[in-house]
């Protein structure tokens, strides 16, 4: 085996800014860009640096001529909306029959030929045989099939993707466990951090998200505890209002956009205040001004396969966590994390934490920045580079660089979590032996 380390990636990666023959990374997704800064844009802007990475998303109604709609961002993804007079939702295949010409000529008009692939989503794949691509990246994040809504062709178009995908990737131990013999080349890459984000010491107070945060907790009382996440059918309202209610004097304050759910089903109390979606850069602001930060997720089907990334950024913001037993949560982060299965638990796990002695407190930061530290996501991003250029022709090239070093030399495999019962990959890389295409 043959370590990566920061200078043997340095010289393997392309240039970030002066190749015209970087590859190209053409990644279809069910969730659009502006939604939630999450998994995609936290990997993709990084491989950008990289890789010419073009983020197809599903198409936009409009009575118009079709197009496909081009925006490029300042991290250097181009994001593609496809614009089509179908009315069905999401990769739908009458979407598809829209969607093939537009791409079609978008890459010859720039020359595009033998790309990368990468599919957030199997309902996607029926395009993927046109692009003719070197390698075939398949990012199962989450499971689909858990949904409240799944498209009928989902089971079979999955399968499909499995077999002919070059790489698939699962967004933890327990979706990994679920794919595990299904597929030679299996990796399980859990959500990083992005640890300086949301450092209390990089807070800059006189920032316009600062501001805006602290205005927003002005004349709250404490203790104030905090979500920020998705509002959808995996968050458990039942668990959220007992806590209310329970503890009136508490403040509860959750950010984000509601998605797939009524919010009229959202519990409305006097201590709740649900102040929205919220940008990516506010985030460690309004972690900021929150005693305890909370993952209260239901147990049911939607989250069997759940794995939060706020997991980590809140324990990079310092702060402490409660969360429901979701098994991921557990398996990745229990060491740091306080868990209870409903109100009455939750009630009890943030009475300990806010009576904490300073002694434990350090004692759990301690442990909580070790699981930080383990995973960032330029460390995660840097794995995934150096498996697509066993595919993609890469010449060397200038020295990248990456937002945090990775560490000089251990395996891209972790070593088995007892826990989990599954390797996972962390910041730490290994290449196969063999030679990568230069």
């Amino acid at each position: 085996m043959q370590t990566l380390t920061p200078d043997r990636l340095s010289e393997l990666l392309p240039a970030a800014l002066d190749r015209a023959d970087r590859p190209a990374l053409i990644v279809f997704s069910h969730r659009r860009w502006s939604f939630v800064f999450q998994r995609p844009q936290q990997l993709l802007t990084r491989l950008a640096q990289h890789f010419d990475v073009y983020f197809v998303e599903e198409p936009v109604f409009a009575d118009a001529e079709p197009a496909l709609m081009s925006a490029t961002h300042q991290n250097g993804v181009e994001v593609l909306t496809p614009r089509t007079k179908e009315f069905a939702s999401g990769f739908h295949d009458s979407q598809l029959n829209a969607m093939r010409p537009l791409i079609a000529e978008f890459m010859a008009s720039r020359g595009l030929r033998d790309p990368l692939v990468w599919l957030c989503t199997p309902m996607a794949l029926p395009l993927v045989a046109d692009l003719e691509p070197l390698a075939v990246v398949y990012d199962c994040m989450e499971d689909l099939a858990s949904s409240s809504v799944v498209p009928p062709e989902l089971a079979a178009r999955e399968q499909a993707l499995m077999a002919l995908a070059d790489v698939v990737l699962t967004g933890g131990p327990s979706l990994h466990e679920a794919r595990e013999g299904r597929h030679p080349n299996l990796h399980c890459l859990p959500s990083g951090v992005d640890a300086a984000h949301f450092a209390p010491e990089n807070l800059d107070g006189d920032d316009v998200e600062a501001i805006v945060a602290s205005e927003l907790h002005r004349a709250m009382p404490h203790p104030r505890l905090g979500f920020f996440g998705v509002i959808d059918e995996r968050l458990d309202l039942e668990l959220l209002a007992g806590l209310a209610d329970r503890r009136p004097e508490w403040q509860i304050v959750m950010a984000g956009p509601v998605a797939g759910i009524d919010p009229a089903t959202l519990p409305q109390r006097p201590n709740i205040r649900w102040i929205g979606p919220q940008r990516y850069e506010a985030l460690p602001h309004l972690v900021s001004h929150w005693d305890v930060c909370l993952l209260p997720l239901a147990l049911n089907e939607a989250t069997r396969f759940s794995s939060p990334a706020e997991t980590l950024e809140y324990l990079a913001g310092g702060k402490p966590v409660v969360s429901t037993p979701i098994r991921d949560v557990i398996a990745l982060h229990g060491s740091a994390v306080h868990v209870g299965k409903d109100a009455e638990q939750f009630v009890a796990a943030i009475e300990d934490l806010l009576d904490e002695p300073p002694a434990a407190r350090i004692q759990r930061r301690a442990r909580g920045q070790a699981l930080v530290d383990a995973r960032s996501w330029d460390g995660a991003a840097a794995a995934v580079a150096a498996m697509l250029l066993e595919y993609a022709p890469a010449a060397p090239a200038a020295p990248i660089v990456l937002h945090e070093p990775l560490a000089d030399a251990a395996p891209l495999l972790a070593p088995r979590d007892d826990s989990a019962g599954i390797p996972v990959l962390t910041d730490r890389v290994e290449l196969p032996a063999q030679p990568l295409p230069m």
